[in-house]
C-alpha cells in the first residue's frame, strides 16, 4: 500500500503576521521564460540515433555555417543529441549577467551526461534573443531556483550557464505610481494593506481598488525605490483561508488541526462516516469496526477500535482515524472531497 503521510499545521487559520513583500508582488517587476534549442555534443554514444532526422538536419546545418558541407544522410554520429534549453530571466537581469539553464533531450537519446551544449541564443516570448547558453551538461542537478532534482539521464543543467546578452527594459525608478497584487483575493487584506500603508506613511498612499490589487502613489520625499523598500518590508496582520492541501501521488495531506468538520455521513464503499450533532462524537465504520473521533485519540489493540475524548471534530482527526482503519490515500482523499462538496468543510480544498 502506498505510504500515507498527515501533516498538521499548528497555527490556527485565523489571522497571522508576515510583512507585505511575503503576501503580494508588485506588477511589473517579474521574472521571464526563456526557451531555444540546441545540440548538446560530446556523447559516448548515447546521443540521438539516425530516426532522429531534425538531430542530423541540424547538425548538417551547423557545420556549413563553418564551410563544411555534408548531406545528413552521410551523418552516422551517436554523439550528439537535439535538445531544448530553458532558462529564467530575473527581473533587472543585466548584460553580462549569469543564469541557470536546463538542458532536455528531445530526441531518442539515451544520456546526455558527459555533454557539451553548443551555443544557443535563448528566446522570449518577443521572438527575441536575451541569453546565450553554453557549457558542459550536469546530471543531478535541480531545475532551476527551488526545483525538483533532475535524475533523469536526459535531462541536465549548467549552473551560470548563460550570458544575459539583452536586458528587459522597465524604468521603475522613474515611475511615480506602482501596483501591488496580493497572491490571493481577498478584500480585507487589500484593505488593511491599504490602511496600513497610509497610516505609516502618514498620507494617502495607497487605494484598494479590488480584492487583490493596492495602488500606490510614491510620497515626494521618497524616491520610488526607497518607498518600496519601505513597503515590501512592513508587517500586516491578514486574513488565511483555511486551506486542505492533498497530493494525490503521494497520499500526502496537509490541514489545519483547527478545521472543523459539520454534522454529516458519508457512506464510501464499506466505510462510513457520521459525524452526529446531538453528541458532536462522529463515528467512523468499516465493516465491524468502530472508530470514534474527537480530540485526544486512544487506540484499543484489542477490539481493533479507537476511542476518543467528547469534543469537536476536525479534518485531521478524521483523516487520523481513517489512517487508523487501514483506509487507502485514495479512500481518504474521496471522503474528504465529498465532505467538501456536501458543505461539511469550510475550507479550500486543493488536489496537487
Amino acid at each position: 500500500m502506498k505510504k500515507f503521510f498527515l501533516l498538521l499545521l499548528c497555527l490556527p487559520f485565523l489571522a497571522q503576521g508576515a510583512k507585505i513583500k511575503e503576501i503580494s508582488h508588485i506588477i511589473g517587476v517579474r521574472d521571464n521564460q526563456l526557451i531555444g534549442y540546441g545540440l548538446v555534443v560530446g556523447l559516448n554514444k548515447t546521443g540521438d540515433g539516425t530516426t532522429s532526422k531534425f538531430t542530423l538536419q541540424t547538425i548538417a546545418n551547423m557545420l556549413q555555417s563553418m564551410n563544411v558541407k555534408l548531406n545528413p544522410k552521410d551523418i552516422k554520429s551517436k554523439n550528439v543529441a537535439a535538445v531544448m534549453v530553458t532558462a529564467t530571466l530575473p527581473p533587472f537581469a543585466r548584460q553580462g549577467d549569469k543564469i541557470d539553464v536546463v538542458v532536455s533531450s528531445i530526441g531518442d537519446a539515451k544520456s546526455i551526461e558527459g555533454g557539451t551544449l553548443l551555443m544557443t541564443p535563448l528566446k522570449g516570448v518577443d521572438g527575441r534573443i536575451y541569453a546565450l547558453a553554453q557549457g558542459p551538461v550536469t546530471i543531478g542537478g535541480r531545475n532551476g531556483r527551488g526545483g525538483g532534482a533532475l535524475n533523469h539521464a536526459t535531462a541536465g543543467r549548467i549552473p551560470s550557464g548563460a550570458l544575459v546578452e539583452q536586458e528587459v527594459p522597465f524604468d521603475l525608478y522613474n515611475q511615480k505610481t506602482a501596483t501591488i497584487s496580493l497572491k490571493e483575493a481577498n478584500f480585507k487584506n487589500a484593505v488593511t494593506i491599504q490602511n496600513t500603508l497610509n497610516r505609516y506613511f502618514k498620507e494617502r498612499v495607497a487605494v484598494a481598488i479590488d480584492a487583490r490589487t493596492v495602488r500606490l502613489k510614491k510620497p515626494e520625499k521618497l524616491s520610488m525605490i526607497e518607498f518600496l523598500a519601505n513597503v515590501e518590508n512592513l508587517n500586516i496582520q491578514y486574513d488565511v483561508t483555511p486551506r486542505i492541501v492533498i497530493d494525490e501521488r503521494t497520499g500526502t495531506i496537509v490541514s489545519g488541526v483547527d478545521i472543523e468538520v459539520e454534522p454529516v455521513m458519508i457512506t464510501h464503499g464499506d466505510i462510513v462516516v457520521k459525524v452526529d450533532e446531538r453528541a458532536r462524537l462522529p463515528k467512523i465504520a468499516k465493516g465491524s469496526d468502530a472508530v470514534n473521533v474527537g480530540k485526544e485519540v486512544q487506540v484499543r489493540p484489542s477490539d481493533h477500535s479507537v476511542v476518543t475524548e467528547k469534543g469537536a471534530t476536525t479534518v485531521a482527526n478524521i483523516a487520523r482515524s481513517l489512517r487508523k482503519l487501514g483506509a487507502s490515500p485514495k479512500d481518504i482523499i474521496a471522503i474528504l472531497e465529498a465532505m467538501k462538496n456536501a458543505g461539511a468543510i469550510h475550507a479550500d480544498l486543493d488536489v496537487i
